[in-house]
């Protein structure tokens, strides 16, 4: 495996790769910063939002807002020479070396505290003279409409419907055509702020940021919050990097975690694959609170429980694998047929109608992080402890049926052996709490119950002669998702059908050994999952991988593979949903939550695992 070439000043033909941008975020909602400056997504006022910027998914001219220092009419913007996130939090450091000059431009958005949501960009002169230009083009409901625009009291305001932007900045600037431009002159020693708000138009103007005091308190906030992790093992800065983008991601006032903040950036350069992810996805946010469990973020935890509760209510058989940050149900699927796409993959989608599928496997997750709160502290509740026994009545009604698995593929129902395995995983974990005294139900028949799941699945999903299990009951493909079968309890790790399927998978499904795809796609044709073309390596099972070669004994092997995988996070140490090995870039909408609690799982599990590697055993 090659490790990525270093990042450069791309032509002017070409788009920003998916990892020249950075993630700041107030917790509600997310913005992207290209290297160039320009920040080119940004829904408000939520996650899930319609976006102000969409530039990302098409040109500057859907939305876009570029502070870099000036140059002639036609050229790019440069490229920031450095930028870096400062310290231990969600504020962004750029910085441009420029004939006459350096200046740095910061950039973050304040945790709200009772006001709208804020962003805030500090531009610092700090060697000679630079020549700046700020290009505000906001363009509402996905790029598609131009905002009236005027001057309010010395205020710029930009409105349209419902939505008003509120820009404030001491540099005197102009509107022309659809856009705010300021020129202006930074010297060493100097800033200039320029701060945004959001509020809705039939509501007063918001007050205007003191942008100073704004910077103190965002980073005060993230260094104490990043303060309170437990991880002290050897990634400290890695795994630290992957819990603030996990903490960014969660919608502060549900508690909800969306599983990126973006939609439609392509798993296929070109194709189809394009999807939105800014919903909360069971699977995904159990998984995600796993890793905050094990790190030792408490709080969330309780949140996301309060959320589930608030989101299931006493009807689990009606149960959906996603949901919006508010636990509304609904998120028709539609395509934007104004934007281009990135790089020119369309459609671009928002909504998602793989909100109808059936896929067993969610109760599993929900309710194995659900007993790990338990084990790790968090205060038992009745109503947590209802929701399990139904969930499980859930899975005792369903799990023989065929479903749309955990890739939510739209070729039709099967028999996905993940699927069952999970079942066997929720079944399995009630047990344990029912023999724990957290639970009260009839425990011989779960029992039985996990034992009949056990049974079929061995008995229809796994092939002898290959010594591995499979996607599906008489199947002979193979699936990432099986490289959990260590993790889950269903065999012991050291099982010889185990350790044939983790090698199985990886020789058949790993390029080099080391990326690891979901599945096998089948190019120009339309493949098991409904659709045509390829996708890239899916960063998560590659991390999958890491922990099943620690846990099945290999430990030097998971540690060698997990370095190799830190090489592809961005210079801010950022994952996309999928990695392209040819290609050596990122692919799928970003930052992607399962890459980055990925990265923080595997990097807990490799310290357990060395620490009992490490400790000796004592004769009885």
């Amino acid at each position: 495996m090659t490790t990525p070439p270093p990042l450069t000043h791309p032509p002017a033909v070409r788009r920003p790769r998916i990892e020249d941008y950075a993630l700041i975020g107030d917790m509600q909602t997310a913005a992207l910063v290209c290297r160039d400056g320009s920040v080119d997504w940004l829904c408000l006022s939520r996650f899930d939002s319609a976006a102000v910027f969409a530039g990302l998914l098409g040109t500057d001219e859907h939305g876009s807002w570029r502070i870099a220092p000036t140059v002639a009419a036609g050229v790019p913007a440069p490229y920031a020479d450095r930028r870096r996130y400062v310290g231990d939090s969600l504020i962004v450091e750029s910085e441009w070396d420029t004939k006459t000059g350096t200046v740095r431009v910061l950039d973050f958005m304040p945790p709200r505290d009772g006001h709208g949501p804020q962003l805030i960009r500090i531009v610092e002169g700090l060697k000679g003279t630079v020549e700046m230009t700020s290009t505000l083009a906001p363009r509402f409901g996905y790029g598609r409409l131009v905002p009236w625009i005027y001057d309010k009291d010395g205020r710029t305001a930009a409105v349209s419907g419902p939505d008003a932007l509120w820009l404030d900045t001491s540099v005197p600037g102009e509107e022309k055509d659809g856009a705010v431009h300021h020129c202006f002159t930074i010297t060493a020693g100097t800033w200039v702020a320029f701060t945004m708000g959001w509020q809705p138009s039939h509501a007063p103007a918001p007050e205007v940021p003191d942008a100073e005091a704004a910077l103190k308190e965002t980073a005060a906030f993230w260094e104490t919050w990043a303060g309170h992790l437990v991880y002290d093992g050897p990634y400290r800065d890695p795994v630290v990097r992957s819990l603030i983008t996990l903490k960014a991601l969660t919608h502060a006032p549900t508690g909800g975690i969306v599983a990126a903040p973006t939609t439609s950036l392509p798993e296929d350069l070109g194709g189809v694959r394009n999807f939105d992810y800014r919903y909360v996805w069971l699977r995904d946010t159990a998984v995600t609170l796993s890793a905050l469990l094990r790190t030792g973020c408490r709080d969330e935890a309780v949140a996301w429980r309060h959320w589930l509760l608030r989101t299931l209510g006493g009807d689990p058989e009606n149960l959906q694998i996603m949901y919006r940050l508010d636990g509304r149900r609904e998120m028709p699927e539609r395509e934007l047929n104004w934007l281009p796409g990135y790089e020119n993959s369309s459609p671009v989608r928002i909504g998602n109608n793989a909100v109808d599928q059936l896929q067993l496997d969610v109760p599993g997750e929900v309710i194995e992080t659900l007993a790990l709160a338990h084990e790790l502290g968090v205060a038992r509740c009745e109503n947590t402890e209802k929701l399990i026994m139904k969930l499980i009545d859930y899975v005792r009604r369903h799990w023989h049926e065929p479903d749309d698995s955990i890739w939510e593929v739209r070729g039709g129902r099967r028999h996905f052996t993940h699927s069952k395995i999970m079942c066997w995983v929720a079944v399995d974990r009630a047990v344990r709490l029912i023999e724990q005294g957290v639970l009260a139900a009839d425990l011989e028949a779960l029992v039985a119950l996990r034992t009949e799941i056990h049974a079929k699945v061995c008995a229809r999903a796994y092939d002898e002669k290959r010594n591995t299990f499979t996607q599906s009951y008489g199947s002979k493909k193979l699936d990432a998702s099986l490289l959990l079968l260590p993790q889950t309890g269903f065999l012991p790790a050291n099982d010889p059908r185990v350790i044939g399927t983790v090698d199985a998978v990886r020789r058949e499904l790993a390029s080099d050994g080391v990326l690891v795809h979901r599945y096998r796609t089948d190019g120009r044709q339309v493949g098991m999952d409904g659709f045509s073309g390829d996708e890239g390596a899916f960063l998560l099972c590659s991390f999958w991988l890491v922990d099943a070669l620690a846990l099945t004994g290999r430990l030097e092997e998971a540690e060698d593979l997990f370095e190799q995988l830190l090489t592809l996070r961005s210079d801010l140490g950022l994952l996309a949903e999928e990695y392209d090995p040819a290609a050596q870039r990122q692919l799928g909408n970003f930052p992607q939550a399962y890459s980055m609690l990925g990265l923080a799982n595997s990097a807990v599990l490799l310290q357990e695992v060395r620490q009992k590697a490490a400790t000796p055993v004592i004769a009885a």
